[in-house]
């Protein structure tokens, strides 16, 4: 029997497909926003190719020359801008003149485009902000958290500590705080999430939880309801300071609201991955918690035993209760797992994690 391996540090390769990812969105930002230049320049390249054709006319009267069509004077500009021009030197002074402006227009509008979207493309720093959307925007069934107070930040270290990935929302960042959880691989997106976009930019649509950790209640449950309209099956968890408007909130939208009897940061931690967790306990220097667990009709742990269960996810298993049945507070090593199982254990917040993600 082979004992499960507990380590959530993401292989190599994960971490640099999403960099690739990360970087590949960000790009096309770049990109998006390099069309205005372009446009600009197209539109020099048009507009000069109808001026150039209008002089040649008038100059043709002149000269008793053939005039071009508008196509081959456009052409004509475009070789002008990269100093290539079609034919021999023009005769008429405007049209001399012409060949000397159209390139220095032309070349100005490209290269303050190319200029300023090298600088935004090689110094991605000076677009935290971008280039933390663009990370959160590979994430897929994770947890978007918002607010990075003293409960957020706690939270955040909690939510990793048990294997989950994160995005995080923080209006007005800490320095020092936000260099901790980036250390975490946690992209941090400094905003209002109560703006849709923000929101949207956290890929909330693929997440499987949103936990609101801020100190403002109305501002909670607006965000709450923004996020489950953009996604009807996000699990909801806010911090309430009223317990009975929390009450109320669990009811009435079924979030998991919490009061501030309930703030300690491994139950909002546990509530946002679907288990009903206490308050941690310190034994020897290690925290563990007790967790309730019903057990889901797909749930991987069906037909395993207690011993098994104990000792492939390094928890304990304290209670079992069954269907019509009195609760066993010492069930046998040899007892069998059942669909709708109510099991209480002990381990671990990662440990408690991992046996949650095998139960779903």
């Amino acid at each position: 029997m082979e004992r499960m391996n507990f380590s959530h540090k993401k292989p190599r390769w994960q971490r640099l497909s999403r960099q690739t990812k990360a970087t590949l969105r960000d790009t096309w930002l770049l990109v998006r926003e390099f069309q205005w230049p372009l446009l600009a320049f197209m539109g020099a390249i048009l507009g000069g190719g109808v001026l150039y054709h209008h002089l040649s006319k008038i100059a043709a009267i002149q000269t008793n020359e053939t005039v071009s069509g508008l196509v081959r004077s456009i052409y004509q500009v475009l070789g002008l801008v990269f100093l290539s021009p079609l034919g021999e030197f023009p005769q008429v002074w405007y049209l001399q003149v012409f060949y000397f402006l159209m390139p220095i227009i032309g070349l100005s509008i490209l290269a303050q485009g190319i200029t300023d979207f090298g600088i935004l493309f090689f110094n991605r720093q000076s677009r935290s902000k971008e280039w933390e959307m663009a990370v959160a925007s590979t994430f897929t069934n994770h947890v978007v958290l918002i607010g990075l107070g003293h409960l957020g930040y706690r939270v955040a270290h909690h939510l990793h500590s048990m294997g989950e990935e994160v995005v995080a929302i923080e209006l007005n960042p800490k320095a020092d705080l936000i260099s901790n959880i980036k250390d975490l691989g946690i992209p941090v997106i400094a905003d209002d999430a109560a703006r849709e976009s923000i929101l949207t930019a956290t890929n909330i649509s693929q997440a499987k939880a949103v936990i609101l950790c801020t100190q403002n209640d109305s501002l909670n449950l607006q965000v709450a309801l923004k996020a489950r309209r953009l996604n009807p099956d996000v699990q909801v968890v806010l911090r309430i300071f009223d317990d009975e408007f929390a009450r109320s909130l669990q009811k009435q939208f079924g979030f998991q609201a919490l009061s501030t009897t309930a703030t300690a940061s491994p139950v909002f931690a546990a509530a946002a991955v679907g288990v009903d967790m206490t308050r941690p306990i310190t034994v020897e220097g290690k925290p563990l918690n007790l967790a309730r667990i019903k057990i889901m009709p797909q749930s991987q742990l069906i037909g395993l035993s207690v011993e098994q269960v104990e000792y492939n996810y390094a928890v304990s298993v304290v209670l079992l209760r069954r269907e019509n049945e009195s609760a066993d507070f010492h069930p046998g090593p040899d007892r069998l797992i059942s669909q709708s199982d109510i099991l209480a254990i002990l381990g671990g917040p990662k440990e408690i994690n991992y046996v949650a993600q095998k139960n779903c």
